[in-house]
């Protein structure tokens, strides 16, 4: 019995653990001038995440293409990666960003 209630402790313990994530890039379309970002989520995790790094990290991405910036496209999308009986235990996290402004292409920035 004193083992079962220090396990239920730990479990508990562990599902309020919160870890900091980074976004990466992950993919994106020169073309369209859009960037993804993700990162991954595991059991008993749950995100501490900074919007600012990732819109450095879009823009960065963007910057390389030519853009000035990078503005979110939409919300996060959340991919279940594991489940068990409870339900899914480990997301795959993801998001758009829009590359913005042309630098010197663009017309707005004409003399």
């Amino acid at each position: 019995m004193k083992s079962v209630f220090a396990m239920a402790a730990a479990v508990a313990l562990l599902a309020g653990c919160s870890t900091v994530n980074e976004w990466a890039a992950i993919g994106g379309s020169r073309a369209d001038g859009t960037v993804r970002l993700g990162y991954s989520l595991g059991p008993f995790q749950s995100a501490k995440v900074q919007e600012s790094q990732a819109v450095a990290t879009a823009a960065a991405k963007c910057k390389t293409w030519g853009y000035t910036g990078a503005e979110a496209f939409g919300g996060e999308i959340r991919q279940c990666t594991a489940s068990n009986g409870y339900g899914c235990v480990a997301y795959n996290v993801t998001k758009e960003y829009q590359c913005t402004g042309l630098g010197d292409k663009d017309p707005a920035n004409a003399p």
